[in-house]
C-alpha cells in the first residue's frame, strides 16, 4: 500500500488548521480582506493568556436540534462534535489529520484504506472504542433510514477486515475522490444506543462532553467528559445550547451576556456589532453555506429550463448579499467557493442581474403570467431572503406565494422530495471535494435530488468525477467544469451567494472552532477571566 499517513498530532491547534477556510493547495480565500483581517485578529486574540479551566459556555442557536437527523446533517450541527468524535479531520489544505484514527494507508489503486485506531479511547459508558465501532458507523450511514447525505460514499465500502481491535481495512468497490470527506462527516456513536439517539433519549459517544439534558424547543445541556482521551481537555465544565428562534431575542441574549457565542446572528445584526469591543466577529471563509433557489422541475412551467434561467437572470445577488447577509457573503451563480478546485470566475458571474434578459426568456418560453408557491424557512433571516427574491421575481412578471415553514419540516420535505415549485435554503458540501456536492447533497444529488432533475449526461459526469482516486488533477478539474456547465445550463438549483458561518462571540470566549461540516469543536475552548 502507498503510505498516506498524517503529519501532525491530534493535539495540534484546530484553530490554526480549520480557521480561514483555505481548502486546497494554492487556493484563495473566499471573500474580502476584511475576513482575513478578522481572522488574524481573532487568532492573535485567541493566543493571549493561558487557557482557563471551568465555567459553562452558553451557545445561542436559532434552530432546535432534530435528533432524527443526527446522522443526516440538518440545519443544526452544534451537537455532533460535542458528544462524538470522527476518525479524521481536515486541515486548511483539505488534508486529513488524526482524531480517533492515529494513522492510515491508502492502497495504490484507491480501493482500500487501512486505519490504525487510538487504543486509549472510551465511550461515555466506559466501554472501550474498537474497530467494530468503525464498522458499525459505516454500516449505519449505509442504512437508508439515516438519510445520510454521504450515504453513497459509505455504500462504496463493501468489505471490512479487522486486524485486531484497533486496526481494520475498509475495502471499496471502486476508488472515490471524496473518501476522507466521509471520515470527517461520520460521527462514531455507541452502537447500542443509536436508536435512542435518533429518538432524542440519549447521546453516547467518545467526545469531550456528555449529554445530560434536553428540553425540546428550549435547551440542551452537556457536562465535561472527565475521561476524555485528549489529555487536559476540555477546559470547560459544561456547555448549554439555548434555542432562541427570534432574531431580536437571540441578539439580546448576546448583548446582555446571557449567551457567549452564536453562529445564527442575522447578517444585518452582525454589522451592528462589528465595532463593539464587547464582541469578536469571525467569518469562516470555508464557504460552507450556499444560498440558492431550488426548483421542482416537475411543477408546471418551471419544467422549461428557459423559465429557470429567467429566474437566474432576475435576481439581484449583490443586493441580496448586502441587505440580507450584511455583506458577509459573495454573490455567485455557481455553488463553489473560491477555495474549491471547481471554482471559476466565469461560473460565479455567469448570471448577473438582468431583468430584460429574464423577460425575454419568459417570452421565448411562452409564459405570459406565472404564480408559483415559494417555500422558505420561517426564521427571520430566511424570511428576509425570500422577500428580497419575491420582489426581484415580481419585477419580471413572476408572482410568488411565500410559504414560511419551520426548519425541521423543511428539512424533511427536502429529503423526501416533496418541495413546492420553488424554495430557498442554503446548502453545504461545496466546500469539500467537488464530487461530494454532486453525489451527496440533497439539492444536487445526481441519483436522487430534491428537484426531481434527472439527466444521464449529468450522472455520467458526476460518476466520472467521483470514481477516481485523485481530486485535484487536470482531468478531475475538467470534469468539475463540465458539472458546473451542466448546473448553469439546467438551473434546477439556482445559486445566489456563497457564505461561511459567521461566529459572534463575547470577548471572553476563546478557542471555539467549526469543522468542514460546521460541527462545533470545543476541545480547546475556554472562558478567559
Amino acid at each position: 500500500m502507498a503510505a498516506s499517513t498524517p503529519s501532525s498530532s491530534p493535539r495540534l491547534s484546530r484553530r490554526a488548521l480549520l480557521r480561514g477556510g483555505v481548502a486546497g493547495a494554492g487556493l484563495m480565500t473566499l471573500a474580502a480582506c476584511r475576513s482575513a483581517t478578522d481572522l488574524n485578529t481573532k487568532a492573535a486574540a485567541d493566543t493571549i493568556g493561558t487557557p482557563r479551566r471551568g465555567g459553562t459556555l452558553t451557545v445561542a442557536a436559532g434552530v432546535d436540534f432534530t435528533p432524527s437527523l443526527l446522522f443526516a446533517q440538518s440545519a443544526n450541527t452544534l451537537v455532533q462534535r460535542l458528544v462524538f468524535n470522527t476518525l479524521t479531520r481536515y486541515d486548511d489544505q483539505l488534508k486529513p489529520q488524526p482524531e480517533l484514527a492515529s494513522s492510515w494507508q491508502l492502497a495504490p489503486d484507491g480501493k482500500a484504506v487501512t486505519f490504525k485506531l487510538r487504543e486509549d479511547v472510551k465511550y461515555h459508558t466506559g466501554r472501550p472504542f474498537t474497530a467494530d465501532d468503525v464498522i458499525f458507523a459505516v454500516k449505519n450511514l449505509q442504512n437508508p433510514a439515516r438519510s445520510a447525505q454521504l450515504r453513497s460514499t459509505a455504500a462504496a465500502i463493501t468489505g471490512f477486515k479487522k486486524n485486531g481491535d484497533h486496526e481494520l481495512t475498509l475495502e471499496l468497490a471502486h476508488p472515490v475522490s471524496n473518501l476522507f470527506d466521509l471520515f470527517e462527516f461520520m460521527i462514531i456513536a455507541d452502537p447500542a444506543t443509536v436508536e435512542d439517539a435518533v429518538a432524542g433519549k440519549q447521546l453516547i459517544g467518545t467526545g469531550p462532553f456528555r449529554f445530560t439534558k434536553r428540553s425540546p424547543g428550549a435547551s440542551l445541556s452537556f457536562s465535561r467528559n472527565e475521561q476524555y482521551w485528549n489529555p487536559g481537555r476540555p477546559y470547560l465544565d459544561g456547555v448549554e445550547v439555548r434555542i432562541i428562534p427570534q432574531a431580536d431575542s437571540l441578539l439580546s441574549s448576546l448583548r446582555t451576556g446571557q449567551s457567549h457565542l452564536s453562529y445564527d446572528v442575522q447578517g444585518k445584526d452582525v454589522a451592528t456589532l462589528k465595532d463593539n469591543a464587547q464582541f469578536r466577529i469571525t467569518p469562516y471563509d470555508t464557504g460552507a453555506g450556499g444560498y440558492y433557489i431550488g426548483v421542482n422541475v416537475t411543477a408546471a412551467q418551471v419544467g422549461d429550463k428557459r423559465v429557470r434561467q429567467a429566474i437566474a437572470w432576475a435576481v439581484d445577488r449583490e443586493r441580496l448579499v448586502q441587505q440580507a447577509l450584511g455583506g458577509y457573503g459573495l454573490a455567485s451563480s455557481a455553488p463553489w467557493p473560491k477555495s474549491s478546485p471547481a471554482y471559476s470566475e466565469a461560473g460565479a458571474t455567469h448570471y448577473s442581474h438582468n431583468p430584460d434578459k429574464a423577460r425575454e426568456l419568459l417570452k421565448q418560453a411562452g409564459v405570459t403570467s406565472l404564480s408559483l408557491p415559494f417555500a422558505h424557512s420561517a426564521t427571520p433571516g430566511a424570511t428576509a431572503v425570500a422577500q428580497i427574491l419575491q420582489y426581484d421575481l415580481r419585477q419580471v412578471g413572476i408572482e410568488t406565494v411565500l410559504q414560511p415553514t419551520d426548519s425541521p419540516t423543511m428539512q424533511k420535505q427536502l429529503i423526501s422530495q416533496t418541495m413546492p415549485a420553488l424554495w430557498t435554503l442554503s446548502h453545504g458540501f461545496a466546500q469539500l471535494h467537488p464530487a461530494t456536492l454532486a453525489v451527496s447533497a440533497y439539492p444536487f444529488n445526481e441519483a436522487k435530488n430534491s428537484s426531481h432533475f434527472s439527466s444521464p449526461a449529468y450522472t455520467q459526469i458526476v460518476q466520472q468525477a467521483w470514481q477516481r482516486a485523485d481530486s485535484d488533477s487536470a482531468e478531475a478539474k475538467a470534469l468539475y467544469q463540465r458539472i458546473t456547465d451542466t448546473l448553469l445550463d439546467e438551473e434546477f438549483v439556482i445559486d445566489l451567494a456563497i457564505a461561511g458561518e459567521v461566529e459572534v462571540a463575547t470577548a471572553k470566549v476563546r478557542g471555539a472552532t467549526l469543522n468542514k461540516f460546521n460541527y462545533l469543536n470545543l476541545d480547546d475552548a475556554y472562558l478567559a477571566g
